[in-house]
């Protein structure tokens, strides 16, 4: 048995933490992937918000969750903006409640979708530090980086520096990585002190 993969590594330090009846914060949807996982586990009395600046993200994960029994995943709402307001965005009441925030960053991984938009370092590390914000105690995110394509480089660089810089007593950051291959994705997960 091999080591898990990095959105695996991703899904399962979530899993551990995010309760049924939890808010979850998808906060670049892509393709929906990671919004149908935290909808299934948050459940049908949790809920799910989800970002993305591309339509292309939104229908993709609409027709994603439209798959599913509505009765057995959290209800979902998708914001057609960056990840970067999603302070703004997020009702005030779940303030400090969410129990789970994921960033799958770089590009949307569709045949058809422009690779030329990508997350890029300044909007990615405001919605960091926003997404921090909006963590309960013990809420966790997570981060997948992809340093091996054009810019992705510059933001693996950025949000492991912020990460690191991170005061403990604020949040603990892990790191999950090959170590072989400098370019090869990897997961920065982060606990809520």
């Amino acid at each position: 048995m091999g080591f898990l993969s990095v959105l695996s590594f991703a899904h399962k330090q979530i899993a551990e933490r995010l309760s049924p009846g939890d808010i979850a914060v998808d906060a670049t949807m892509g393709t929906g992937a990671d919004t149908l996982f935290l909808a299934k586990t948050a459940g049908p009395k949790g809920h799910v918000y989800g970002f993305d600046v591309q339509e292309q993200a939104l229908t993709l994960t609409r027709q994603r969750l439209a798959q599913e029994a509505p009765e057995q995943i959290a209800p979902v709402t998708l914001y057609l903006q960056s990840h970067a307001a999603m302070r703004e965005a997020l009702p005030e009441g779940v303030h400090g409640r969410v129990g789970a925030v994921m960033f799958n960053l770089g590009y949307l991984p569709a045949e058809e979708a422009d690779k030329a938009v990508i997350t890029t370092p300044d909007s990615t590390i405001e919605a960091l530090e926003a997404g921090l914000s909006l963590l309960r105690r013990r809420g966790i995110m997570t981060a997948v980086l992809y340093p091996g394509h054009a810019g992705g480089d510059l933001e693996a660089q950025a949000v492991t520096a912020w990460a690191t810089a991170l005061p403990q007593s604020s949040a603990q950051a892990v790191i999950y990585r090959q170590l072989q291959r400098a370019d090869a994705p990897y997961v920065i997960a982060l606990e809520k002190k």
